[in-house]
């Protein structure tokens, strides 16, 4: 385990908000750390450093597919996107250099991925 995989689970994934989480490096376009089990394919990543760049208002009104999966956006903003649908939601955070992806379950607390970016 490298240490962005151990930073997401001792930020994230401990405090039991978030169900996954994963970290793209927006320079080299690619995945460089996430949970045990969670994969996010490359087009996802790239989607996803898309969305802020150039789709964000797309993505407000219309939602986006992660993994298969549709999610309505509740909110969006420059710097995070919170999504849902009905088994739990998506929140993506981005900072200058990486975007953190994490999902949630229906009774879990996505914002604290917004506060462990903050502190990170």
């Amino acid at each position: 385990m490298n240490q962005l995989q151990a930073l997401l689970n001792d930020s994230l994934i401990r405090t039991k908000h978030v169900e996954n989480a994963a970290i793209i490096d927006i320079k080299e376009r690619k995945l460089c750390a996430s949970t045990f089990g969670f994969n996010v394919p490359p087009e996802n990543a790239l989607n996803l450093i898309d969305t802020f760049y150039k789709n964000l208002l797309q993505v407000r009104r219309g939602g986006l597919h992660f993994k298969e999966k549709y999610y309505k956006c509740v909110r969006a903003d420059e710097h995070s996107i919170y999504l849902q649908n009905p088994d739990g939601g998506l929140i993506v955070v981005k900072t200058k250099t990486f975007i953190l992806v994490a999902t949630y379950r229906v009774g879990m607390y996505p914002s604290v991925c917004v506060e462990a970016v903050e502190k990170l």
